[in-house]
């Protein structure tokens, strides 16, 4: 048996991942303080739609972990590269690490739906090598 919503909330997930990768990306490089004016109206749209499409994942499923707020306090902490690159060094690593624990939260996610999505197919499977023959 295969689940459309589901297949489809597994690639909106797989997608919304690769937003959090730009996220991590565009963070990585205020370290070597070259950007420009158009990184930062890129990091501006990333941080969009990672708040945008937060909103349409969570209404469709409850995550304990990540919380809407653990996003939406990273989103605000970073407000700007310009900004995030005059962090000390410490601040930056915390920024790392709240990016790091959201991203493996999000994964834990993804992995638990992977795992449904498998249980349907091994039903249908499982169904249709004892179901009933004809009708």
């Amino acid at each position: 048996m295969r689940d459309k919503k589901l297949d489809h909330l597994i690639q909106q997930l797989e997608t919304y991942l690769e937003c959090w990768k730009q996220f991590n990306r565009f963070i990585g490089i205020t370290r070597t303080k070259k950007f420009g004016p158009e990184d930062e109206q890129q990091f501006l749209e990333i941080k969009s739609v990672i708040v945008q499409e937060l909103e349409v994942i969570l209404s469709i499923i409850e995550t304990g972990t990540p919380t809407r707020e653990e996003i939406h306090s990273l989103i605000s902490g970073a407000p700007s590269l310009r900004s995030v690159g005059d962090m000390s060094d410490g601040a930056l690593r915390g920024l790392e690490n709240q990016w790091h624990k959201i991203y493996i939260g999000w994964h834990s996610v993804l992995g638990q739906l992977k795992v449904r999505q498998r249980q349907l197919a091994n039903q249908s499977a499982f169904s249709g090598f004892f179901g009933k023959k004809g009708k």
